[in-house]
């Protein structure tokens, strides 16, 4: 159980706001990686605003919207959230930014409205800030 253990028998999408601590699924995270968690959780709320609340398990995430989620309906998603897997950690970003806007990001690899980063050491940030504050003015629109 890294922050909460969602409750299967409650019917609906399992990413959804919960009232797990989000101070207590940081500290959660290994010590090698924590400090990263803390930097994109700060590099987050500046960018958006908002305090995060923690997603499903162990999204964490800055916001909230309503989209459209072709085959399912409406369901609600952060504005941006990130989450610290055992690899890499994942953020989730507005899925249109444009391709440009990550050449001088350093190592990093993406997936459609997900950038994967293993760690910030070799990560310009300059850039890592305007890619978030893109996304939010994207799904802010």
């Amino acid at each position: 159980e890294r922050c909460r253990r969602y409750d299967r028998t409650v019917a609906g999408p399992k990413s959804r706001p919960n009232d797990a601590d989000v101070g207590d699924c940081l500290a959660a995270i290994p010590e090698r990686r924590r400090h990263d968690a803390l930097r994109i959780d700060e590099l987050m709320r500046e960018a958006t605003g908002e305090e995060p609340v923690i997603w499903g398990t162990s999204i964490v995430g800055y916001g909230g919207v309503d989209v459209s989620d072709p085959g399912r309906g409406a369901r609600s998603w952060p504005v941006i959230g990130f989450a610290a897997r055992k690899a890499e950690f994942v953020l989730y970003l507005h899925a249109e930014l444009e391709p440009e806007r990550f050449d001088s990001l350093g190592p990093h690899r993406r997936g459609v409205g997900c950038l994967y980063l293993k760690t910030l050491d070799a990560i310009d940030e300059v850039a890592l800030r305007g890619l978030l504050d893109r996304s939010v003015e994207l799904t802010r629109m």
